[in-house]
C-alpha cells in the first residue's frame, strides 16, 4: 500500500469508525482494514490515510 500508512490501531469498530468520520470531515480521505478474526474476535482494526495527510490526522486524533 505505497502512499498510505496506518495512523490508529483498535480492536473496536464503532471508535475506528468514529475517527474516520471525523478526518473525512476534515477533508482527509481514510480507509479500515479489518484484519480482526470473525470467530476468535483477536486481531485488530487499522485505520490508514495517505502519507502526506498523516501529521494532520494525528493532530486532529490527538484532539479529540
Amino acid at each position: 500500500m505505497e502512499g498510505w500508512t496506518c495512523i490508529y490501531t483498535s480492536t473496536q469498530l464503532h471508535e475506528i469508525e468514529i475517527i474516520r468520520g471525523i478526518l473525512e470531515e476534515q477533508q482527509i480521505t481514510a480507509f479500515v482494514v479489518n484484519k480482526k478474526d470473525s470467530v476468535y474476535l483477536f486481531g485488530e482494526i487499522e485505520l490508514y490515510v495517505r502519507v502526506e495527510d498523516a501529521f494532520a490526522a494525528n493532530q486532529i486524533i490527538k484532539s479529540i
